[in-house]
């Protein structure tokens, strides 16, 4: 199946996608709670209005990458630097 697709008000938990291009696509107003994420490209991606809340990142490529304008390599060497201070 190629080209654009429309799924609306439906319930697709527990599913596994493999190897499946979601290039350009659009989620609104859905819920991806508890969702796991392997092998993921979100170069380019935006994302917004999102609740991050107890999410978990790890192994992570995170050059370029901002959060509220801030570069997340800043941020991180800002955290490295003052965790060192404290020592």
């Amino acid at each position: 199946m190629q080209g654009k697709q429309k799924i609306e008000d439906a319930d697709l938990s527990e599913s596994t996608f493999r190897d499946v291009a979601f290039t350009g696509s659009r989620f609104q107003d859905v819920s991806m709670a508890g969702t796991k994420f392997e092998d993921v490209t979100f170069a380019g991606a935006t994302i917004n209005n999102v609740d991050f809340s107890n999410a978990v990142l790890t192994d992570i490529e995170v050059t370029g990458m901002r959060i509220d304008g801030i570069l997340v390599t800043d941020l991180l060497a800002a955290y490295k630097a003052a965790s060192s201070e404290e020592t």
